[in-house]
């Protein structure tokens, strides 16, 4: 049973190194343009806390300005912006199902130096290479 507490008490600690290394990263100061595609040229305030122990910070942002905010800000006006649409489907027979057809962004914190990892595509068709032009009247003059 004592070995069942340490083996605890050691998933706790790496926990907490990463949840800290997170927070870490989420303090990093980056600048972008708030956008507020929702009311263009308006303002929006708001108070933003994500981790437990920080304090309650209030952020007032003009659509169009420059602001330097920290990294987790960004994110969160990236990724909590937005609401769905949702639209109705009848497959072959009949039954009628609901589904969100697409989001509308509200507002986001468009990147003028950082780019997330997380915000990278995942899905390999959402990746497009190319591996020659093989056009020759484009050269031609």
């Amino acid at each position: 049973m004592a070995n069942q507490a340490k083996i605890t008490t050691d998933k706790e600690k790496n926990l907490h190194k990463g949840v800290e290394y997170q927070r870490q990263r989420d303090r990093q100061m980056v600048k972008g343009i708030f956008r507020f595609y929702e009311v263009p040229g308006g303002s929006m305030s708001f108070n933003f806390r994500k981790y437990k122990g920080d304090p309650v910070e209030r952020y007032d942002m003009i659509d169009g300005q420059v602001y330097t905010v920290p990294l987790g800000v960004a994110k969160h006006l990236n990724q909590n912006g937005s609401y769905p649409v949702h639209k109705y489907l009848k497959d072959e027979s009949g039954n009628v199902s609901m589904r969100v057809g697409q989001k509308v962004n509200r507002f986001g914190f468009q990147s003028l130096e950082f780019m997330d990892i997380e915000d990278m595509p995942t899905n390999p068709e959402a990746i497009v290479t190319v591996d020659s032009v093989k056009d020759d009247k484009i050269f031609k003059k």
